[in-house]
């Protein structure tokens, strides 16, 4: 899939770029200027309104290098005490943005063009540059939000993207190996993908308007040169653009853009179920001719699905009138509820639709705050965490919600990490935690897993 950076992270596979000349012949015949004394139609003055408004993005990223190859590994650093002789290198991305708010500076583009960045260049169309400051971003939905000083500026205008059909014609905007400004046209050709593996939650805008490397951030705009969509990643089993690119609908843009304007982060809502995609033999074992919906499997204790009186085996249909073609659109609509939104669902039990009401739950309602267990740990919100696989136990202290800045976020905890030791000290639980702490006044280090790694954090 494509980054929107010189690397392709995010691209099947990217090969040389190919470029194919049709044979043509020798004499050359000029378009007319019009036809029945009809002007022929251009897209030139949509397009004198909008491209202002599209950004050139570059990153630099600093890499810590090790200068042997043991140092890389914290816990040799560790208990070795080895000195941390490195050398910084500079990596250079590039990609594309679109400002939506003149008068803040708010500029929108992919997560995974800032990712990581140290320093965000943004250029205009008239080649100002400007440094960017990042607001928030949500890898989730690969949607990121920066602000740039505010003289000068042109802003998009809006669009719908609940309005789209298959067949509109729409033009992306962006910067294709590193080609600023560059427009190509096309046709949305599906709406709703989503399975394709590329972010936690899709609900994308197919399109066959070309999208290449560079393009990621962009604008997807409609013919009226209203954004209807982010950019963010092609299929290219060959290499290149091949005629399917995607685009986050601006309808989830804004959701996302809203919430990290206002906490830096994205702050999701929590229904408590575990669903799967309606398959034919389900659907036969379920007695229901739909061909869409989403399977509930599992519905936690204590959850809000628990408290509406959703039960395994019932068929979700629609979420506040929204239609729900598989578990990927739940866990879309779900996804993108802030906490307390009332929520209706249409299922189908036994044959027959019924309604449900709930409201989208807090995930970190039992959680308690850092801050109550020590000053250190100020800004993150921490919960106890047991597993059990198949009889075998695990227990950690899980983070929640971080205070970007705070003094948890500057030890380097972040929301998803499970706590597992302090100070060399194993920590099952927030009780073991809270004697961990009071037997120190600092956090010399801290042992967590992030995702599939375990990784220690020093603070010497």
């Amino acid at each position: 899939m494509n980054t929107g950076k010189s690397r392709p992270p995010r691209h099947f596979t990217f090969g040389a770029l190919v470029l194919s000349f049709a044979l043509v012949s020798l004499s050359y015949a000029a378009l007319p200027l019009s036809v029945d004394k009809e002007p022929l139609p251009s897209l030139a003055p949509m397009l004198e309104r909008v491209t202002p408004a599209v950004v050139n993005i570059s990153t630099v990223t600093q890499i810590e290098v090790e200068t042997h190859p043991l140092l890389r590994d914290p816990f040799f650093r560790y208990f070795f005490e080895l000195p941390r002789k490195r050398r910084e290198r500079g990596n250079q991305s590039l990609g594309s943005g679109v400002i939506v708010d003149a008068e803040q500076g708010t500029v929108l583009t992919n997560h995974h063009v800032v990712d990581q960045a140290d320093e965000i260049d943004v250029r205009l169309q008239n080649g100002h540059e400007f440094k960017a400051e990042l607001v928030g971003s949500d890898p989730e939905t690969d949607i990121a939000v920066l602000r740039i000083p505010t003289q000068g500026l042109t802003a998009v205008t809006l669009g719908d993207s609940d309005d789209l059909r298959v067949g509109d014609f729409v033009v992306a905007i962006g910067s294709p190996f590193g080609l600023s400004h560059t427009v190509t046209s096309g046709i949305v050709s599906a709406l709703g993908r989503s399975r394709l593996g590329i972010e936690g939650f899709e609900n994308f805008i197919q399109t066959d308007a070309s999208i290449n490397p560079g393009n990621s951030g962009g604008p997807l705009v409609d013919l009226h040169g209203r954004l209807v969509g982010i950019n963010t990643a092609i299929l290219a089993p060959s290499g290149g653009n091949v005629g399917i690119g995607f685009a986050i609908p601006v309808a989830m843009v804004r959701v996302v853009a809203d919430q990290l304007l206002e906490y830096g982060e994205m702050r999701r809502g929590l229904l408590g179920v575990a669903v799967q995609g309606l398959t034919p033999e389900l659907a036969q074992a379920l007695g229901t001719g739909n061909a869409d919906g989403a399977v509930v499997s599992r519905v936690d204790s204590g959850s809000a699905a628990a408290a509406a009186g959703l039960r395994p085996g019932d068929l979700i249909v629609t979420v506040n009138g929204r239609p729900v073609t598989d578990a990927g659109a739940l866990k879309a609509h779900i996804g993108l509820l802030r906490v307390g939104t009332p929520l209706e669902l249409e299922l189908i039990r036994d044959g027959v639709r019924i309604r449900l009401k709930s409201v989208v739950a807090d995930p970190y309602a039992d959680y308690i705050k850092g801050r109550h267990l020590t000053p250190l740990l100020q800004g993150a919100k921490l919960g106890d965490w047991i597993k059990d696989n198949g009889g075998n136990r695990s227990s950690a202290v899980a983070v929640g919600t971080v205070d970007k800045d705070s003094p948890a976020w500057l030890a380097g905890l972040r929301e998803g990490d499970l706590l597992l030791e302090v100070n060399q000290e194993r920590v099952r639980n927030l009780e073991t935690l809270g004697r961990a702490l009071r037997r120190t006044r600092a956090l010399v280090s801290l042992k967590i897993r992030r995702g599939g790694r375990i990784i220690l954090l020093s603070r010497r």
